[in-house]
């Protein structure tokens, strides 16, 4: 039940009277990337002493939250995340954040089938505008169905959010219980590393099968993001963009010219995605720039979405990857890094698409206290979750080279891999594979 009166205009409070409507046992929701609120949260923070089993939903934290500085034994805040930042996994490493497995494009229907009722929500908008909306700037996601069933609706206006344009991406000030003030700090960064050799080598290899008119999804990360860099390099033309993530990359390619929409099917003419997280660069391109908009992530990750426009390209990274093709990006054994996202649904999206290509790719070796180890295995690390079947692997790409597994046999899938694996684990990969008969005695 709503705590404002039905009928009633949103109240503007402090953001102290606000967290002072939190009792012991509820759910909070935080939104997700930088809708999260900060002014809020420091507000909770000062009365983490009076409260107990609050339980927080959020997903890719910007910043360090409050709460769970104020509780670093988790006594009173459960910190639950839809998607692992780096604090975030910081914060499970020392437990007390606890991940919720999701295909991203699914949660707004796991919010309106499945997931508890919401008892607060709490969101950072930009100023309502002259509509009567707040909007969510460049994180629009699931918010939309967060606020169908969230009992009191809170949002908190910040001057630092860009008013981005996209469906569904507001929520109007009937919807609102209250009003706060945020703090007005600039949105948080996250720029891009330079592109590493290896880096840029997988990215040649992959640009070298994108084609004029490509749609493209590009993930997080150096790999992906090189990628962009060679693109920008090379003379392809008349590029679409169907996303998740709106990384610096694709900022680059836009500003570069080489992204038109021309041949999209969905939204043409429009780079399509459901958030943003990069430089200050990115945040001033997409203010009110009409080129760009922001969509719900069930528009953006369904495949049945993504496989309507042609040539759909999905890019992306793993961490391991075994003898069959099942690729491993979001743990580290029981460690859990990030989550499943968009990975799968972009792979699977793309696939269906017409001329449709995925990669996943990945840098042959890594380094783990001076031991040098292959990322391409017979066997997944004991507890390491699959994030893409084998069923589902199309290109595997690293540093020495670009494998396509569909349509191949174990067998074939096994010398692919390893055709592509460090020279220095070629030759273990290969007798292990004819060990456990993945290799028959007899096959050349």
């Amino acid at each position: 039940m709503k705590l404002r009166t039905a009928g009633a205009p949103a109240r503007k409070i402090t953001a102290e009277d606000a967290a002072a409507l939190v009792k012991s046992g509820m759910w909070l929701d935080y939104g997700a990337v930088l809708g999260q609120p900060d002014a809020f949260d420091d507000a909770l923070a000062k009365r983490t002493a009076e409260l107990s089993g609050v339980k927080v939903r959020s997903c890719l934290s910007t910043r360090p939250r409050a709460i769970i500085e104020a509780d670093p034994d988790g006594a009173h805040f459960f910190w639950a995340s839809l998607h692992f930042s780096g604090y975030d996994r910081r914060k499970h490493d020392a437990g007390i954040a606890n991940y919720l497995p999701v295909n991203l494009g699914e949660i707004p229907d796991y919010y309106r089938r499945f997931v508890d009722p919401v008892d607060i929500l709490i969101l950072k908008t930009t100023r309502m505008g002259a509509d009567g909306y707040f909007n969510f700037g460049p994180s629009n996601l699931w918010h939309r169905a967060i606020i169908e069933r969230a009992r009191c609706i809170i949002v908190e206006v910040c001057d630092g959010v860009p008013f981005c344009n996209g469906v569904e991406n507001g929520v109007h000030v009937s919807e609102v219980d209250f009003i706060i003030e945020g703090d007005h700090r600039a949105m948080p960064e996250l720029p891009s590393l330079p592109p590493t050799e290896v880096d840029r080598a997988v990215a040649r290899l992959i640009t070298g099968e994108i084609e004029d008119g490509s749609c493209l999804q590009i993930g997080i990360g150096g790999m992906p993001n090189a990628v962009c860099s060679l693109i920008a390099e090379s003379s392809i033309k008349d590029l679409g963009v169907h996303t998740e993530m709106l990384t610096d990359g694709i900022i680059d390619l836009y500003h570069a010219g080489m992204i038109s929409g021309a041949h999209k099917k969905l939204n043409p003419g429009k780079v399509v995605a459901t958030f943003a997280l990069g430089t200050q660069k990115m945040y001033d391109t997409i203010a009110n720039n009409p080129d760009f908009e922001f969509h719900p992530v069930d528009y953006t990750n369904l495949p049945h979405m993504i496989m309507q426009n042609n040539r759909a390209v999905a890019i992306n990274n793993t961490t391991q990857i075994d003898l069959q093709g099942q690729a491993a990006s979001e743990s580290d054994g029981h460690r859990h890094i990030s989550g499943t996202g968009g990975q799968l649904q972009f792979i699977r999206g793309s696939y269906a698409s017409q001329g449709g290509k995925s990669f996943i790719c990945l840098s042959s070796t890594f380094d783990k206290k001076g031991d040098r180890r292959s990322r391409i295995v017979l066997n997944l690390t004991k507890g390491n979750i699959v994030t893409a079947p084998r069923s589902d692997m199309m290109y595997v790409v690293t540093e020495y080279g670009i494998v396509n597994l569909k349509g191949k046999t174990v067998a074939e899938r096994a010398l692919a891999l390893i055709s592509i694996a460090h020279p220095d684990f070629r030759e273990e990969l290969e007798r292990e594979a004819y060990t456990h008969r993945m290799i028959p005695r007899g096959f050349f």
